[in-house]
């Protein structure tokens, strides 16, 4: 419910604070006085777009800002998917700049337009007189039958199985588009993977064959040089090895004598040795090589596979090649496994189906059950209405698969007139019709349905007299279960308000305003009067005033 509107340099006001409190408010005014800015300024809170226009000072920005209580209304997911930040009191404030820009807040969190829309579809139902009601709409006829057949929880309970079942057939679908697709290229893909599996790659195999074919493409250069070292370090009329054993025998009378002369001697023994194993090595290594050309073409054989499967694929090296046949397994097996995953799930489907159905003819059953009564009982009231010839229907049509809100397509019929065959309502009701058969609907659903804070623009526009009276009753029983707002020009209707909210228009300087106050009762009698009658209102006019209000 709304609890407070502040609105600040909108309009013709200057700035305005309303409280509403539960049960029926009721606001009056001449015409002109600022009732619609009052709507207006509600509007833009509930997401409507904004113009500077309407700045009533045109060099600062305009606020409007409303409080509502939310505790029962169960917004904390919407809350949470937006990001925003919950409490039972929501503070929803919308900025207009001198410049156009516009700006909204949602317990001062920013929110675009859109958030506000949704929230504000929760909270507030606006009824002004030629706007597309929701009376109109299949989908608010649907919800109203099921508050009347009490089937809230048995719908929500099946509207949960339905989501399920919805998102399965989903999946099916892409399954089997997944699999049309996928089977057209499950040949190659076999293909590709034999290939790769063919080939039976080792991680580091590529390197390892390099490092060997080199090494036996150089075989021949490799045997005649490391034997020429060896003959050159070891076997040669001059070795190396020769010359530095005669070195070191020459040293030897020297280093009996000296110290340091013995310690080089013996540093020159040492390289002697290291040399010598040196050259046998060179020699066993000569020995050792061989060129192979058989084991040459095998090496040059793979090593060409591995290029041209990296080729084909672009890839570097045998670790991306099979990380290719991984993946590729898992696509071929994937789309072998798919056929199962079909069936699986199209057995799920099916038993959800037929659960599902079940369900929707159950609901389906108690909605029949109670539309006749209920359009026995909108006849009536309308009835009280002056409308003694208007007629509803509730017309259900089958449908032959289900739906979020079962297997039923429910229209609400509507004959204002004797004769005239009952039309769906958006076609044959005029404006002053459609509000009261609004009101009546409405009314009549008050106990079972949850409402937000139904907003009312002189919806007994056309209306007088005991009509107006009756539709004053209505309303103040509709808001002893809602909190109910209406602007009004019938002393009738005003005459039912828990608060009565005076609207007027107040010249301050050179500016003229738009003010609101709250009437007490002798103030209340009074404005009725006024209504009833003239200004000032005459004695009669106050009596019946005060015989309206009770006082």
């Amino acid at each position: 419910m709304i609890q407070s509107l502040h609105i600040k340099n909108y309009a013709l006001i200057d700035a305005l604070d309303i409280h509403f409190p539960n049960g029926l408010t009721i606001i009056t005014g001449e015409t002109g006085a600022g009732k619609s800015i009052i709507l207006g300024a509600l509007g833009l809170i509930m997401g409507d777009r904004a113009d500077t226009k309407a700045l009533y000072d045109p060099s600062t920005k305009c606020v409007i800002e409303g409080r509502f209580q939310v505790g029962n209304y169960g917004l904390q997911a919407f809350f949470e998917e937006n990001d925003l930040d919950y409490e039972k009191e929501l503070i929803i404030r919308r900025e207009i700049t001198p410049s156009g820009k516009s700006r909204a807040f949602v317990n001062d969190t920013p929110a675009n337009l859109k958030v506000l829309q949704q929230i504000s579809a929760v909270l507030v139902d606006l009824h002004q007189q030629f706007d597309t009601l929701d009376i109109h709409q299949m989908g608010f006829q649907i919800r109203l039958l099921d508050a009347l057949a009490g089937n809230q929880e048995r719908l929500a309970k099946y509207q949960s199985k339905f989501r399920a079942y919805t998102r399965d057939r989903q999946q099916l679908e892409r399954l089997r588009q997944q699999n049309a697709t996928a089977q057209q290229e499950l040949d190659f893909k076999r293909f590709q993977l034999s290939e790769l599996e063919e080939a039976m790659l080792l991680p580091d195999e590529q390197e390892s064959l390099e490092r060997e074919f080199s090494s036996l493409s150089h075989a021949e250069d490799t045997k005649r040089t490391t034997a020429e070292a060896y003959q050159f370090l070891c076997e040669s009329e001059q070795s190396i090895i020769d010359q530095l054993q005669t070195l070191t025998q020459s040293l030897q009378g020297a280093a009996k004598v000296d110290p340091k002369v013995e310690e080089l001697q013996q540093r020159l023994l040492g390289l002697t040795e290291e040399l010598n194993d040196l050259g046998n090595a060179m020699e066993r290594h000569a020995e050792a090589t061989d060129f192979d050309p058989e084991r040459i073409q095998e090496l040059q054989g793979r090593l060409d596979q591995l290029y041209r499967l990296q080729k084909k694929h672009q890839v570097s090296s045998n670790r991306e090649l099979l990380d290719i046949q991984e993946r590729l397994q898992s696509e071929v097996s994937a789309v072998e496994n798919i056929d199962e995953e079909i069936e699986r799930l199209l057995q799920a489907v099916e038993k959800a189906e037929s659960k599902l159905r079940e369900k929707a003819e159950s609901i389906s059953k108690n909605r029949r059950r109670v539309a006749p009564d209920f359009a026995k009982r909108v006849a009536a009231t309308l009835a009280d209405l002056a409308m003694p010839a208007a007629m509803l229907e509730v017309d259900f049509q089958p449908l032959g698969q289900l739906t979020l809100t079962g297997l039923d397509e429910v229209q609400f019929l509507f004959s204002a007139n004797r004769g005239s065959a009952p039309k769906p309502i958006k076609n044959v009701a005029s404006g002053g019709e459609l509000s009261r058969l609004t009101l009546v609907t409405k009314s009549l659903v008050a106990n079972a349905m949850a409402l937000p804070t139904l907003i009312f623009d002189e919806i007994d526009s056309g209306v007088s007299g005991d009509v107006a009276l009756k539709m004053g009753h209505i309303l103040q029983k509709l808001s002893s279960h809602h909190q109910v707002v209406v602007i009004t020009h019938s002393p009738q209707v005003a005459a039912q308000a828990d608060e009565h909210l005076f609207v007027y228009k107040k010249d301050e300087g050179n500016r003229t305003t738009t003010k609101v106050r709250v009437l007490q009762k002798d103030e209340r009698i009074r404005a009725i009067a006024t209504m009833l009658s003239q200004n000032p209102p005459s004695d009669s006019a106050l009596e019946n005033a005060r015989e309206l209000i009770g006082a």
